[in-house]
């Protein structure tokens, strides 16, 4: 089975919210990402509501074809909402209200003292946690008994566009090799691996190989890429790049 392809629709709610219409429709962003090939839709509900509203995630969980992971941060608010819709899987993230999107992985430490809580969660579905490449948090996943984890790849993002644009390629091994390292302890584990953030048509072609590694969540490339050619031509051309020849392995 190859490399899923989750669809991060959160940014069509974004045009959506920032004149407070109707459209675009997060409905119609779904059907296109169907058609497209999209093997998952994803979507972060964020306490301060700023894309994504719960009636999204309501309408989302009634039409969706495919299977719906959620995003949203450990919060008692969130986990109620989670057991209630029971959606495919639910991803926990870190949050700060200032912050324009994710800026790192979540530290596990913090769930692990609100177990109970987590517990409640694992109850009603399946959980995955949003890391840094570390083992430290690598081992904490399977502590805690999470199903598995997704990498931060902000960090790799940024070392590739830097490479790009002629300096050193050191940073960017550096950041794969972080990457790979981890993933390998996480499949050592029995963790699902998954990755996301920053990932662009261009640089996903160096993850590829990366041990275990089940699926990509990709939202602001594909979205912004949609502006130009259509969002169900944005995706197909998306999931083509995953398709393609791997790259880097350890």
């Amino acid at each position: 089975m190859g490399i899923r392809l989750g669809v991060n629709i959160d940014h069509i709610a974004t045009l959506r919210e920032v004149r407070q219409a109707q459209y675009p429709d997060i409905l119609e962003a779904l059907f296109l990402c169907e058609r497209g090939g999209a093997d998952q839709i994803t979507v972060h509900l964020r306490e301060d509501r700023r894309h994504i509203q719960d009636h999204d995630v309501s309408r989302l969980l009634e039409h969706n074809q495919l299977p719906l992971n959620l995003e949203m941060a450990f919060v008692p608010e969130m986990v109620t909402k989670a057991r209630k819709w029971r959606p495919y899987s639910v991803t926990l993230v870190p949050e700060r209200r200032a912050e324009m999107t994710t800026e790192s992985g979540l530290d596990l430490a913090r769930v692990k003292k609100k177990i109970k809580l987590l517990q409640s969660l694992q109850r009603a579905v399946r959980v995955y946690g949003f890391i840094d490449a570390s083992f430290k948090q690598v081992e904490l996943a399977k502590e805690l008994e999470l199903d598995g984890i997704e990498f931060h790849t902000g960090p790799f993002a940024h070392a590739f566009e830097k490479s790009v644009r002629g300096k050193s390629d050191k940073e960017l091994k550096k950041e794969i090799h972080k990457l790979f390292s981890a993933a390998k302890l996480a499949t050592s584990l029995g963790l699902e691996v998954k990755a996301g953030h920053g990932l662009t048509v261009r640089n996903v072609g160096e993850l590829l190989k990366m041990p275990g590694l089940s699926e990509m969540n990709i939202g602001h490339a594909i979205v912004a890429r949609s502006v130009m050619i259509g969002l169900e031509a944005s995706v197909i051309e998306m999931k083509s790049a995953i398709l393609k020849t791997r790259s880097f392995s350890i």
